[in-house]
């Protein structure tokens, strides 16, 4: 397996974390790691903010009438203040305006992935995955691009200049085809979490019979049926991972196991890729 096929985390993940170690630390770096990342809208939209406005610390017992008098909104135990979107709504809308700029005199078809790719060069900032996976040309699949504060904002710019059109079908094109195309090579997927982006980019390598490789790491569990709590061998029955792999799932916290993942494996050879790519 030259890459990881795929790799997905939910937001909570990247809000305060160092995450650039299997993405590569410069644009020319030829050492990256992963070729598709999938998320949630909140694993764009918080990456983005924080290079905005600091998210702040908090707790899981803060009473939620109290906050919201406070202008504080609560994620785990991260205080995200009101004015934090505030500042995404300010600096997103132009953006926004520049891509249904481009779309009427250019022709541009925006998809998703097409967007983050955008909005990640506008960041530019190194703190922001967004922007490196730019840098890096990775592409950054999101399904639920609407679900959250992104989508709010498309839904104010749709009033206030209606037009801007974002297909979803051609990032399922795209990604579909990421998997059916990786042959001859082997496919690998990192899964942290679940929810719909885990069930997006297991649905895909199904497009190939199912993924050589599979870790998953979350703290969901099987009994309620849910599709996070889902262990590796029922995708195998769907084909999503192959019969002849050996897929793991950890029962930990992520923000635990995969830092330690990392350090082991891809931090431990990165040096030595790059090195090979730059001779």
């Amino acid at each position: 397996m030259q890459n990881i096929h795929g790799f997905y985390f939910e937001p909570h993940l990247f809000r305060s974390a160092r995450h650039y170690s299997v993405l590569g630390r410069a644009p020319h770096e030829k050492c990256v790691q992963v070729d598709v990342l999938v998320t949630t809208a909140g694993g764009v939209e918080e990456d983005l903010i924080k290079c905005l406005a600091p998210t702040y610390t908090g707790d899981f017992s803060l009473p939620g009438a109290q906050l919201r008098s406070n202008g504080l909104n609560r994620i785990g135990n991260l205080l995200v203040p009101n004015d934090n979107y505030c500042k995404f709504e300010d600096w997103i809308i132009p953006i926004f305006d520049q891509l249904l700029k481009e779309q009427k005199e250019q022709g541009v078809l925006w998809t998703p992935s097409k967007v983050i790719a955008r909005l990640g060069k506008e960041i530019n900032n190194p703190r922001s995955y967004c922007y490196w996976a730019y840098k890096n040309c990775i592409p950054v699949f999101c399904p639920g691009l609407t679900d959250g504060s992104l989508g709010d904002m498309l839904y104010f710019h749709s009033f206030r200049s209606p037009g801007l059109v974002v297909d979803i079908v051609q990032d399922i094109r795209a990604i579909n085809g990421e998997a059916v195309h990786a042959s001859p090579q082997k496919t690998g997927m990192i899964i942290l979490g679940g929810g719909m982006p885990k069930h997006h980019i297991c649905n895909a390598n199904m497009m190939r019979n199912g993924a050589d490789y599979a870790v998953y790491i979350n703290t969901a569990q099987e009994f309620d049926g849910s599709d996070s709590g889902a262990l590796p061998d029922e995708a195998v029955s769907w084909g999503k991972i192959r019969g002849s792999a050996t897929p793991i799932k950890v029962h930990c916290d992520a923000t635990i196991a995969f830092p330690l993942l990392v350090s082991q494996t891809f931090a431990k050879k990165l040096n030595e890729k790059c090195q090979g790519n730059t001779r």
